[in-house]
């Protein structure tokens, strides 16, 4: 069952509820075929990147931008398992009406890929730089790293889960980070950290790519990076793309993990419109 109300942006707000009861609050916006946006860490409905993506598409697509569980308007039942958040997509597209087309960025296109491989609603995919490590320039993240962010965020420590993931992780320097507890918006990064928890359990232990679970998902898919991105990143798309069958992979000038809205839409809208 999903409820919808409107707003004055242009989109309609709408909620549904996922199998474990969990509300997920999304945004939608146009007519047409329906595309499901995945955010990854940091970012939810609303957030500038996939907003632009879905106000671009809305002339030809249906798309809904929503709220991962643990972020935003939705709910957040305990306790969490990757099992649960391909349930709340699955309902999300329940309530655009059946098969959709799914995009994810970042840590949201593993998401997507673990959820492609286990739905068969999925008619499309495209990703954007899932983080897996398979180079030797990737980041090395030690296996009980979900567990340290998890200690930290339960002993109130928000802050510095935020932090031991934007280094470790995001390899974003120390100091850099440093200035980042002085901006406006750390609050609301803090305020996300438990869901940093979730994405490394998106991405599993080390970030290994799941070849096998992608190797099984049989729709046609697009694997996006960025040629300014982290040689790392490059590496994983180019992983992801040999292992997805008859995967195409394309790679946008000028673009780094931190990808614009109108870099991303015209190679989507080109292979979401394809036969």
């Amino acid at each position: 069952m999903s409820t919808t109300t409107g707003t004055a942006t242009g989109a309609s707000t709408g909620s549904v509820v996922s199998a474990d009861g969990t509300a997920i609050v999304f945004d939608r916006r146009g007519s047409g075929p329906a595309v499901v946006l995945v955010h990854g860490a940091f970012t939810g409905r609303g957030h500038p990147t996939l907003t632009g993506v879905a106000t671009a598409l809305a002339p030809w697509f249906t798309v809904y931008d929503y709220d991962r569980r643990g972020r935003g308007g939705s709910g957040d039942t305990a306790p969490y398992t990757v099992e649960r958040e391909i349930e709340d997509l699955a309902a999300v597209m329940a309530a655009a009406g059946g098969p959709a087309i799914v995009f994810g960025g970042s840590s949201g296109g593993a998401l997507a890929l673990e959820a492609a491989a286990r739905l068969p609603a999925v008619a499309k995919l495209a990703v954007w730089e899932p983080p897996y490590h398979v180079g030797p320039g990737a980041p090395g993240l030690p296996d009980d790293f979900g567990a340290r962010l998890d200690e930290l965020v339960r002993r109130g420590r928000r802050g510095e889960a935020v932090e031991l993931f934007m280094v470790a992780a995001a390899q974003v320097p120390a100091g850099t980070v440093a200035d980042m507890r002085a901006t406006p918006f750390w609050a609301g990064m803090e305020a996300l950290a438990h869901t940093l928890v979730y994405e490394a359990a998106v991405m599993g232990p080390g970030n290994v790519l799941p070849g096998e679970r992608i190797a099984a998902i049989d729709r046609p898919a697009l694997v996006l990076t960025g040629a300014d991105s982290p040689a790392w990143m490059a590496d994983a798309g180019r992983a992801v793309a040999r292992t997805l069958p008859g995967a195409a992979h394309r790679v946008l000038e000028g673009q780094t993990h931190n990808v614009a809205p109108e870099a991303l839409v015209p190679e989507l809208l080109e292979f979401f419109v394809a036969g």
